[in-house]
């Protein structure tokens, strides 16, 4: 059975981690938002987030992007190659609705599943 959860292994958590993606990413992206990657030695994905308060000053705003960013990953875990991703938002993020940033982060999802199929 598929576990759709989103644990702490599935999580960079460490500066390091993320350094390791920023060195050297394959990137991903649109005028809003990018997604990085990098790949890791482990079996399954793992996901890092960036949300500046440069970009989104209310918390509320910042804690939604952050929650659509990790539900997208949760439900194409399973799918993603064994990488490092970082997402990073970026100016106008803000004025996405829902409903867009998830089709956003979905194409940019297959976009990212390609590059790792041509590899």
């Amino acid at each position: 059975m598929i576990k759709f959860n989103f644990s702490r292994e599935l999580r960079l958590v460490t500066p390091e981690q993320f350094k390791y993606v920023f060195q050297q990413p394959q990137r991903a992206g649109t005028p809003e938002v990018t997604i990085l990657a990098r790949e890791n030695n482990l079996d399954h994905p793992r996901l890092g987030l960036t949300v500046a308060k440069k970009h989104l000053k209310r918390a509320h705003e910042r804690n939604r992007i952050k929650r659509l960013c990790r539900e997208s990953f949760r439900l194409l875990q399973h799918e993603l190659p064994p990488c490092d991703f970082v997402i990073v938002a970026k100016h106008g993020i803000g004025r996405l609705d829902n409903r867009t940033f998830t089709e956003t982060l979905t194409k940019l999802w297959q976009r990212h599943i390609r590059l790792a199929k041509k590899s």
